[in-house]
């Protein structure tokens, strides 16, 4: 086996292994993304998440990982489409937003006429 093929078999191997990884980090957003909804009330829609960006960080312990965003759309009333994202660091969940609604609260000491 020259070079070429050893190099080649490598790639091979860190594409599957990176695809594996994927799936499984997609999983666990897709998890909970839906649980945070079903918690707020609101309807995840298309029962998936979209990957949006990737990037290279470090955990706590200073181990470098995979930071996966990935966007999903909810629901509050089922006649609109908001949307939502889970930050992953390797599988763990780092960040789960979503959104809230804007209510505007009138300060106290306005006096409104």
């Amino acid at each position: 086996m020259n070079l070429t093929e050893l190099l080649f078999l490598l790639l091979m191997a860190f594409g599957v292994w990176f695809w594996l990884d994927s799936l499984k980090a997609r999983e666990i957003g897709v998890l909970a993304a839906r649980n945070a909804c079903h918690g707020e009330g609101l309807q995840f829609l298309d029962e998936s998440v979209v990957g949006n960006s990737l990037r290279l960080a470090r955990d706590d312990a200073g181990r470098l990982k995979l930071r996966r965003v990935y966007g999903f759309e909810y629901s509050d009333t089922g006649n609109d489409r908001r949307s939502g994202s889970v930050t992953m660091l390797g599988h763990d969940v780092e960040i789960l937003h979503v959104r809230p609604h804007l209510y505007v609260i009138p300060n106290i000491h306005e006096t409104l006429h």
